[in-house]
C-alpha cells in the first residue's frame, strides 16, 4: 500500500529519534537491519498509543534528525523498511478491537518475537527457509512444530520420517534402525541398491543416508541435542526433505522394476 506524505504530529521520544540511523547510515544498512530498527521504534511508540503509519513519512517527525536536502532520500529508505516489515508479517494495519482505518498499525506477535529473542532474526530467516513446499510426509507436522520454536523436535521428527521410509521401502524389520539400516538398504545388492548407477555413485548414496541418519537422527535418540540456532535446525529439516524426495525416486524405480515384464 502506498503511503501518502503527511505533516501529522507524532510524539516519539527524542532519545529514540537521536539513536536512529542517519540517512548515510541507513543507506549502508542491509534492509532487514534497517527494518528491525524501525520495528523497535514502532514498539516504543506503541506504549503511548496506536502507531500512525504517518510515522514513516512525516517530515516534521524527522526534521531535527535529517537535513532537509536529505529528507526525501531518508523517507524513501523508511518506506522500504516499512514494506519489508509488512511483507514479513512483523507489523500489520489497523488497531485491534477498534474500527480505525488502515492509517494505524501495530507490531505483530512475530514482530515482538523477533525483537525479544536473542536470535530473532535468525529464527525469522529459518522460518522463511521452511516456507518452501516441504515433502508431503513432513509438511503438516514439521512446520507447525518449528514455528512454535520446537526446533529439536522438528529436526528429529523429520529425520525419523526418513528412517521410517527407508525401513518401509527396504522391507526391513521394525528393529532395524540408524546407520546400520541405511547400510543394509543401500549396500551392493541391497533392496534399495540401484544397479544402473556407477558403483561409486551407489556407494555415495549409501554414505549420504548413513551420514545424515548417523549425525542428525541417532544422537537425539541417545542424548539431548539442543539447536540453539534455528538456522541449523531448519537446514536439518531441509536435508530430510531432500532425502525423502530421493526416496520418492527410489520408490518409482522399484515400482518400474517390479512391473517390468521384459521384451516381447
Amino acid at each position: 500500500m502506498a503511503i501518502a506524505e503527511t505533516t501529522a504530529t507524532i510524539v516519539i521520544p527524542e532519545s529514540s529519534i537521536d539513536s536512529f540511523p542517519s540517512t548515510e547510515e541507513a543507506d549502508l544498512l542491509p534492509l532487514d537491519q534497517l527494518a528491525l530498527r524501525l520495528l523497535a521504534l514502532m514498539r516504543e511508540q506503541e506504549r503511548s498509543g496506536p502507531v500512525q503509519i504517518a510515522l514513516v513519512v512525516a517530515r516534521d517527525v524527522w526534521a531535527g534528525h535529517v537535513a532537509q536536502d536529505e529528507m526525501s532520500a531518508f523517507l524513501r529508505l523508511l518506506q522500504e523498511a516499512w514494506d519489508w516489515l509488512r511483507t514479513h508479517g512483523l507489523i500489520t494495519s489497523g488497531v485491534p478491537g477498534q474500527t480505525r482505518g488502515a492509517e494505524y498499525a501495530f507490531v505483530t506477535r512475530r514482530g515482538n518475537a523477533v525483537l525479544d529473542e536473542q536470535n530473532g532474526m535468525a529464527r525469522l530467516a529459518a522460518e522463511l527457509r521452511l516456507g518452501v513446499d516441504l515433502h508431503a510426509s513432513i509438511r503438516d507436522r514439521i512446520r507447525p512444530q518449528f514455528l512454535l520454536g520446537e526446533y529439536e523436535l522438528a529436526a528429529l521428527a523429520a529425520m525419523t520420517e526418513v528412517e521410517i521410509r527407508v525401513r518401509e521401502l527396504s522391507g526391513a524389520s521394525g528393529s532395524a534402525h540408524g546407520a546400520k539400516l541405511m547400510t543394509m538398504a543401500f549396500k551392493t545388492d541391497g533392496p534399495l541398491w540401484d544397479p544402473s548407477l556407477d558403483p561409486g555413485e551407489s556407494v555415495a548414496v549409501m554414505a549420504l543416508f548413513q551420514g545424515a541418519i548417523g549425525v542428525f537422527r541417532n544422537p537425539p535418540s541417545h542424548r539431548r541435542v539442543e539447536y540453539g540456532d534455528p538456522t541449523e535446525a531448519s537446514e536439518v529439516v531441509l536435508l530430510a526433505d531432500l532425502l525423502l524426495r530421493v526416496l520418492d525416486q527410489v520408490e518409482r524405480r522399484l515400482n518400474v522394476d517390479t512391473h517390468w515384464e521384459g521384451p516381447e
